[in-house]
């Protein structure tokens, strides 16, 4: 089967989606697809070959976090122009209700479309009117796919209609040789967090302010921070003993992520909301950590409630440090949170979850017909300029 698969966030900077659809990708072509994927990239050096570039994204602020779109005129030439070459028997959408290159896929194409939705919203105005704009594009698609029971909902909500409930995958095997980076844990505990510094609903302010009292109860402990921001400002309010404990690594590439996890004694992740899934936590689980999250509905979901892994009240430092400090005073609870982690992961493996995926395109695929070029639709494209963001001028 061909297959076109469309991402509306930056490539080139890590995200949830974007890593979605890049697995997305290799698992299907594992399985004997081919695979074409649109995105935008600042930079076309670091695309892999089956990636085309839309060209520099604009960023702005979307869904409490910093969105690397593309929109308007120039860039949906380049998406009519990708579906035209592409020949595809099925186009794969990801986050039609942000205001990128999804839509205007759905709105340049006709044929067996398919859209996976990922994020989970609470309802707003601003949201409302992506969900008008998304509505004029959703009428085209042929099947749904939701990554979690909150992302569905926020489907049902926002747009209408219904999906089938696809859960995000992760290459386990990619993980399970995961060892501990020169030097960690060292000789005390230690523990792990990645995500944005400078992006406050991932947590590292809730994580920063449990650090006391976790040192002092263990206090040789250090913590290790991946992700790209601020680290002076991220800590311009810790006390010196948790400036102590804390070393940065910056961004880190795809190939160094098991390693950082596997680093850590525990896999923190402290998220405050906004979350819909949490494939950093079956990553960690697969690298062989335990892991402790705040009790999202989405992370309680994926650690099983409380089977393959701990949680805490939200938001809140000190009940974050008692479950950190009991589990680490417990080798036999982690020993079992590692085994039931592994086997947890396992069950959301990419190979398994592509093929689910791949049920989805065969229920739509039509047989002898291809995704086309609506030329009407693609006006719409073109002459899009009234959005919630000023996106309409092109950087690219």
């Amino acid at each position: 089967m061909k297959v076109g698969i469309v991402c509306p966030y930056a490539w080139d900077v890590p995200g949830g989606v974007s890593a979605h659809v890049h697995d997305l990708a290799i698992a299907l072509q594992r399985q004997g697809h081919t695979v074409s994927v649109l995105a935008p990239a600042s930079d076309d050096a670091v695309l892999p070959e089956f990636v085309t570039s839309t060209g520099t994204p604009r960023a702005v602020r979307y869904n409490g976090s910093v969105a690397r779109l593309s929109f308007g005129p120039v860039t949906a030439r380049k998406v009519s122009k990708w579906i035209a070459d592409g020949d595809f028997d099925v186009l794969h959408v990801h986050e039609p209700l942000a205001p990128s290159l999804s839509v205007l896929a759905c709105w340049a194409a006709r044929g067996p479309i398919v859209a996976t939705w990922h994020a989970s919203y609470e309802r707003s105005r601003m949201l409302l009117s992506l969900a008008k704009l998304a509505q004029t594009a959703m009428e085209k698609v042929s099947a749904r796919i939701a990554v979690s029971e909150a992302a569905r909902t926020t489907l049902v909500e926002h747009v209408g209609g219904d999906a089938v409930i696809i859960p995000n995958g992760v290459d386990t095997q990619s993980f399970a040789g995961a060892k501990a980076m020169p030097g960690w844990p060292g000789d005390g505990k230690s523990l792990v967090f990645l995500g944005r510094v400078d992006e406050p609903r991932k947590g590292l302010a809730i994580l920063l302010q449990a650090m006391p009292q976790i040192l002092s109860a263990y206090p040789q402990l250090r913590l290790l921070v991946a992700g790209p921001g601020d680290s002076e400002a991220a800590l311009e309010d810790a006390p010196q003993l948790v400036r102590d404990a804390t070393t940065f690594l910056g961004l880190i590439d795809a190939e160094e992520k098991g390693n950082v996890l596997a680093s850590g004694s525990i896999y923190v992740a402290p998220n405050t909301g906004g979350e819909s899934f949490g494939i950093v936590l079956l990553e960690a689980m697969a690298s062989g950590v335990p892991v402790v999250a705040s009790n999202l509905e989405a992370f309680e979901r994926v650690l099983n409630y409380g089977q393959a892994g701990r949680t805490f009240a939200n938001e809140n430092p000190d009940a974050l440090a008692q479950v950190i400090v009991n589990l680490l005073a417990d080798d036999n609870e982690q020993q079992r949170l590692v085994t039931a982690g592994h086997t947890r992961a396992k069950e959301f493996d990419w190979e398994s979850v592509a093929a689910r995926i791949v049920d989805v395109y065969e229920s739509v695929r039509v047989p002898g017909m291809h995704v086309e070029p609506d030329l009407a639709g693609q006006m719409m494209g073109r002459f899009a300029k009234v959005l919630p963001f000023e996106l309409n001028r092109d950087e690219s």
